[in-house]
């Protein structure tokens, strides 16, 4: 089965199953990591879903759409590895993504 791994902010590593279709977030979120907020649900009309995607993995995840880098702009953590997690949809081609979830704003 395909995975994520996701650092907490903690720093603890977690593997979670993905499966394709679904978001980076709704995948953090049904594995129960409450740190990451994601209030809006998916709807790319907040922030509270920030990650962090290993450097690595920059190349796969592609860019930012220009509404997802608007609300980026507004976090003080924003860095060049900065996503939203609910604008990542998992594919087989992200298999083994790792995401660290962003200290809250």
């Amino acid at each position: 089965m395909a995975s994520i791994t996701v650092i907490t902010r903690d720093g603890q590593s977690h593997v979670l199953p993905a499966n394709p279709g679904m978001s980076v977030m709704e995948i953090i979120k049904d594995a129960g990591i409450a740190e990451l907020l994601a209030l809006c649900g998916g709807c790319c009309s907040c922030a509270t879903c920030h990650v962090h995607v290993a450097a690595d993995d920059m190349a796969r995840t592609g860019p930012a759409s220009a509404d997802e880098a608007d609300l980026l702009d507004s976090s003080d953590h924003l860095t060049p590895a900065s996503r939203l997690s609910c604008q990542m949809a998992f594919t087989p081609a992200l298999d083994g993504l790792t995401v660290t979830i962003a200290p809250e704003d």
